[in-house]
Parts: structure tokens; sequence; C-alpha cells
């Protein structure tokens, strides 16, 4: 199968569990060191990740005897599309979390009350919480903070390919209402769109201005039935590479089940339905950008998407995006067609 035989898919599985592995180090060596009341606070950037109004968010501080009290949110802080179902609940006390209410005074969080000593035990923890339950892809796509009980900020070691928070307590920027970037953080803005437009143009042996791109800038590549595309962001700098496998979809737990089965077997990237479309998509890290590890993505969802496009859409109906006789999951006055173009 194309997601365990694919040797670029390897390739990215190996930098993936290589950049957690440096995370989860760095983060337990930071929690045997906090200082009594101190708090980190880990975030899955929503900006990044697509989570909209939600805020995945552990969070660790020193009690009183030196213990370290950990909690992560459950469902009670979470929108109502993005709460945790029964498996990831069991899943999240299966790692050790009790359900909320249950350690003292962690309300609607889940709660673990660990020795310092075990410090390296509960980085592990927050770790699998993260990427197993909340569903990062990567450490990059983390935001942390540590701070006292006065919100005021502390300093810690950087914690592997986790970004600090720009500023104490500030929830991640939304780039809708971010204001345009200036001086160096444009001028690295402009040089990461002409590094993908040259990468992008390269693979597809033309050359950047002969790149067919919609009016978001956004460059397109057919792949058989199916189309995926290149998008630069500028805050966080990040480049996604996703396609719209299936329009017209009815979401259904089978289909999503499906999914997060199909999810667990990709190295890096998701799978998901919103707006009666299911997506794939693959990130590349705009920090530090190595133009190998976006010519592995498009090469992998390239590959992937005109694969999963056929054998979902037998699955669940639905059209491909270049399958124009493809019969919708239901009749519809008033659908939404869900291409991207």
């Amino acid at each position: 199968m194309l997601l365990e035989a694919n040797p670029d898919t390897a390739d990215l599985r190996e930098k993936v569990s290589r950049a957690w592995q440096e995370f989860a180090r760095a983060l337990a060596d930071v929690l045997a060191e906090l200082p009594a009341d101190a708090y980190l606070d880990l975030t899955l950037d929503p900006t990044a990740s697509g989570t909209g109004d939600a805020s995945y968010t552990v969070s660790v501080t020193v009690a009183d005897d030196g213990s370290l009290a950990a909690r992560a949110v459950g469902n009670g802080s979470l929108p109502e599309s993005f709460r945790l179902n029964r498996a990831a609940i069991a899943d999240l006390v299966a790692l050790g979390w009790s359900p909320p209410g249950v350690e003292p005074g962690s309300g609607d969080q889940f709660g673990i009350t660990t020795p310092i000593a075990e410090a390296p035990r509960l980085a592990t923890v927050l770790c699998r919480t993260m990427r197993d339950i909340y569903g990062a892809p990567h450490p990059a796509f983390l935001v942390y903070w540590s701070h006292d009980a006065a919100q005021q900020p502390l300093s810690i070691a950087p914690l592997g390919s986790a970004r600090a928070a720009l500023f104490p307590g500030a929830p991640p920027t939304n780039p809708a209402t971010a204001p345009i970037p200036d001086g160096p953080e444009l001028h690295d803005a402009m040089l990461l769109r002409e590094q993908v437009h040259e990468v992008v143009a390269a693979m597809q042996r033309t050359t950047p201005d002969q790149l067919i791109a919609d009016g978001d800038g956004d460059i397109g590549i057919r792949a058989g039935t199916a189309m995926v595309f290149v998008k630069v962001r500028d805050n966080p700098p990040l480049v996604d590479v996703f396609s719209p496998i299936l329009t017209e979809i009815k979401p259904s737990e089978q289909l999503y089940g499906r999914l997060s089965e199909l999810t667990n077997r990709m190295p890096v990237g998701r799978l998901y339905c919103a707006n009666e479309t299911v997506w794939a998509s693959v990130p590349v890290f705009g920090r530090n950008f190595q133009p190998s590890h976006l010519v592995l993505a498009v090469q992998v969802m390239t590959g992937l998407a005109d694969e999963l496009d056929d054998r979902l859409q037998g699955e669940f109906g639905g059209r491909r995006f270049f399958a124009e006789d493809d019969h919708p999951t239901r009749d519809s006055e008033h659908f939404s067609t869900g291409m991207y173009l």
C-alpha cells in the first residue's frame, strides 16, 4: 500500500519521530527544573492546525509539596464540533490522566499529579497527549510559554522545534486579523514564496511564472482524478500541501472512523471532513525551509490523493475533483460543491 511502501513516507516518518523525541527530552529537562509556583503551558496552534476556536492545551505547575500537577483540556472548554469522542477520552485515561474533577482543583480538565522525579514519564505522557489525542502532527505546531502565578514570564530552555509564544499569555495570532508583516518578516515571507514556486516549478519541469495558480496564489497540481494545492502561509511560516479528496460527501460515523484510521497510518499530516468535503493535508515548515521536505510532501500528497479519492469514493460516494460522472452521496437542491476552485 502507498502509505506503507513509499520510501518518501518512511523518510518523513523518521524525521517526525526524531522531532518528537527531541521535544520530549527537552520537555523532561524543563519539567525537572521548574521552580516552585511556576507554570508551563503547551498549546496546539489553531492557525497552523486548522482547529479554529478550539484551544487544545496542557499545563503543568509545581505544587506546594514539590510534585508536578498537570492539566489537560476537556470537553467543557472545547467548542462542540471539536470535542473529544469516547475513544479519545478512553485513550487519555489509558495514558494516566484522571477524568475531570477527580484531581483536586482540576475542574473540567483532566489531571495528573506525579513526583518531580517522574518528569521524563510525564513528558512522554504530555507528548502523546498533544500528538495522539489532540492531533499535533509535529512539535513545530506547538506554542509554549512559562510564567508565574501573576502571569509574569519565566525564562526556560527551548523545547525542541516547538515555538515560544510571541508575548506572554498571547494566543497564537490569527492570520485573518494579523498585521501585514514588514521589514525582515516581509522579506522572509516573500523569500519563502519564491523558494516554494521555484521548487514546484522544477518538479513540474517548467518555470515559476508558468505555474497554474488561483486567485489566492495557491498552486494547483493535477494528480489523476485528484487536485493537489500548494499554499504558502505567512504567520506562522508554513507551506500547506493539501487536496480536496472528495466533495459532496455525507459525514457519518463510519467516514470519521475511516479517516481516523488512515490518518494514524500517515507519517505526517491528516485526513478530515469539513463542509461536505474530505481533505488531506501535509504541512511543511517555513522556518529554516528545506526544499527537499516540500518535494517529499508533494510527492506523497499527489500519490496519496489519487489513490484515496478512488478508494474512499467507492466506499462513501461523493465526487472526485476530475470525475464528472461521480454521484453525490445525497440529493440536494442547494448543495455546496466544496471545490477549492
